[in-house]
């Protein structure tokens, strides 16, 4: 089987490679930019706004795992346009080349599109899949960390300090990007537990962790114990603002993802659990932080 991945250069899609190759499973993957060569992928120079690299990208493909979208940006927009006229030129390609299987990475935002552009863009996306006439299957991350991970990487550059902000009140679910990677190439064969369903994969840790529990866990991971910072939405809201100032286009907390993060529930729903027989979690979370850090350590980051 030869299986088509977008946002093969990104934080998951360098982790879902990662793990196909060594399956030895063939690739072809859409990436802007020259990428090295590597035996076992093809590269398709392009991006989401490119149809004739999709058309390529898709030729010869049994599935396609679409991982590409934007998690930040500055207006709705351009959510717009990386996330919804994306997943529809995606979807557009594999149809017009009678490629059957077809894997979305939505996110768990989708569950509340009031709450921010960067989630109605997702829950626009996933009425597309659903509507695509495709074999599809749909996966909701929670929080993902992992190794390359640039946005929790805040979090434990703060632990690193003694202090890690957080969401004042709630709770959230966790993956390491690893079990999301084997994950969504287990649903690739697709089959009658996962067709035309709509999953929300997690670390196996029911209820998920509060924030403050969290921010334990990261400062364990970093070898200290973290005075935690429960801030209020209007906290965030000024953060962000200064966030704005500083970093401009690079900043991480915007007022878009205030909306989702002031949100107290961000656990996965049980319902909606991957069947056991396809796949289940392998690492814990508090030692895939540790490892987490550990990499940051080895790479300079921290």
């Amino acid at each position: 089987m030869t299986v088509a991945i977008t946002g093969g250069t990104g934080f998951v899609g360098r982790a879902v490679i990662d793990r196909a190759l060594e399956r030895g499973v063939a690739l072809k993957a859409l990436a802007r930019a020259p990428q090295p060569p590597s035996s076992g992928i093809e590269w398709v120079a392009g991006d989401l706004a490119d149809r004739r690299a999709l058309a390529r990208l898709v030729t010869g493909a049994e599935a396609v795992i679409h991982i590409a979208g934007l998690t930040n940006a500055p207006d709705a927009a351009a959510f717009e346009a990386g996330n919804v006229s994306g997943t529809l030129s995606v979807i557009e390609a594999a149809l017009a080349a009678g490629v059957p299987r077809f894997v979305f990475v939505s996110s768990l935002s989708a569950r509340e599109p009031g709450l921010s552009a960067y989630g109605a863009s997702k829950a626009r996306a996933e009425r597309m899949v659903k509507a695509s006439g495709l074999d599809w299957t749909i996966v909701r991350p929670p929080a993902v960390y992992g190794p390359r991970d640039k946005d929790m990487f805040e979090l434990f550059r703060a632990a690193k300090w003694g202090v890690v902000p957080m969401p004042k009140e709630g709770a959230a679910s966790l993956i390491h990007v690893d079990d999301l990677a084997r994950l969504l190439l287990a649903l690739v064969p697709g089959g009658e537990d996962v067709t035309h369903r709509s999953f929300e994969p997690d670390d196996g840790k029911r209820g998920g962790w509060t924030h403050h529990d969290l921010a334990l866990a990261i400062g364990w991971a970093m070898g200290r114990r973290p005075k935690v910072l429960g801030l209020s939405r209007r906290t965030m809201e000024l953060a962000a603002k200064a966030d704005g100032m500083m970093r401009g286009k690079r900043a991480k907390l915007t007022p878009d993802r205030v909306g989702y993060m002031a949100h107290p529930d961000w656990v996965v729903s049980h319902g909606a659990k991957v069947p056991g027989s396809v796949w289940r979690p392998r690492i814990e979370s508090r030692e895939g932080l540790k490892a987490t850090a550990q990499w940051y350590r080895e790479q300079g980051w921290l």
